[in-house]
């Protein structure tokens, strides 16, 4: 029969107070709770929570405004609240098509914007219950992707000997849209803000914590837009997904879960900068963004490729 672990709940009043606990260690931050509930119930990290930081007690962390060109996310704000806004829906169409594709309604009632960021990597090594992969993610010497079963990982390589993807849908978007994630200590370029700190997948420190997402409002004639591949339309993480910011001389384009963080395709950017949006120069960025491409040996991931470069070119076309 298995045994329960036990853990302390602390309602965090303020972000200093759940810095505080965060930085003695043994402690995980609990938002939405959809990621870590999930891991502590399967116990799949080596080291099970001694106390769990509420910060959903904290007020005032839950907004959606603009102010001066930007606008500005609360990290406590759920994502069907930012499918929901209508400002989102007509300026920052990524992000609000992102969100919207992300799981299912009940979860993103539940899921927040900062926690959709955050998230562990869904590679089936990393998740499987009870630790049973002591991998290279979680302070081990192996990716056992590597040699074993890797259809659904990087087609761009290894970061730190890891080949599990990054699995947001409000990642690209964030990127493509030139976000900066502000926290307890600084402000980051949203494209710097992933990583791979053990076991999560951002460059955050034990201690700091996300507290507001920044947007600066695009510029007139600029469009964005979000594209997503997955094995299922109701619910599923991305095989692959890609969002583009088009228009005025601008053009970022971001695909993910291709790669261990967001992968910035400026080779797509390139190939598309200042010229029409039509089929063929699509099709042409869409190439360019998998050009560099390092498939998995024996091609066994091969096939995101021609997916990718298809998230691509729609991805640009929709901003047409």
């Amino acid at each position: 029969m298995k045994t329960w672990k036990k853990f302390a709940h602390v309602n965090a009043k303020t972000v200093d107070e759940a810095a505080s606990i965060l930085r003695a260690g043994k402690a995980v931050a609990l938002s939405g709770g959809t990621d870590i509930l999930s891991a502590m119930r399967f116990e799949i990290l080596p080291n099970y929570p001694e106390v769990v930081v509420n910060l959903k007690s904290i007020p005032g962390l839950d907004y959606i405004k603009e102010e001066s060109g930007i606008l500005k996310i609360g990290a406590l704000v759920r994502m069907e609240d930012i499918v929901r806004n209508d400002t989102i829906k007509a300026k920052y169409v990524a992000l609000a098509e992102a969100a919207h594709r992300t799981a299912s309604p009940h979860i993103r009632e539940m899921g927040t914007i900062a926690g959709n960021i955050c998230q562990m990597p869904r590679c089936w090594y990393f998740r499987l219950p009870d630790n049973r992969f002591y991998c290279t993610r979680k302070g081990g010497k192996m990716c056992y992707a590597m040699a074993g079963e890797n259809r659904y990982h990087s087609i761009f390589g290894a970061l730190k000997a890891c080949i599990a993807v990054n699995a947001s849908d409000t990642a690209p978007a964030l990127v493509a849209l030139n976000a900066k994630i502000k926290t307890n200590k600084r402000l980051i370029e949203a494209e710097a803000f992933w990583d791979m700190n053990v076991p999560g997948s951002t460059v955050l420190a034990a201690d700091e914590i996300v507290t507001e997402i920044q947007i600066p409002a695009p510029a007139p004639g600029v469009k964005s837009s979000f594209i997503k591949f997955a094995i299922r339309k109701s619910i599923d993480f991305p095989i692959v997904n890609c969002a583009a910011m088009i228009g005025g001389g601008t053009a970022r384009i971001c695909l993910n879960a291709v790669y261990n963080k967001p992968y910035r395709a400026t080779a797509a950017e390139d190939a598309i900068k200042g010229k029409a949006i039509n089929e063929s120069s699509a099709d042409a960025a869409g190439a360019a963004a998998v050009s560099a491409a390092n498939p998995m040996p024996g091609d066994r991931n091969k096939w995101k490729i021609p997916i990718a470069k298809t998230m691509v070119k729609r991805s640009i076309l929709a901003c047409s």
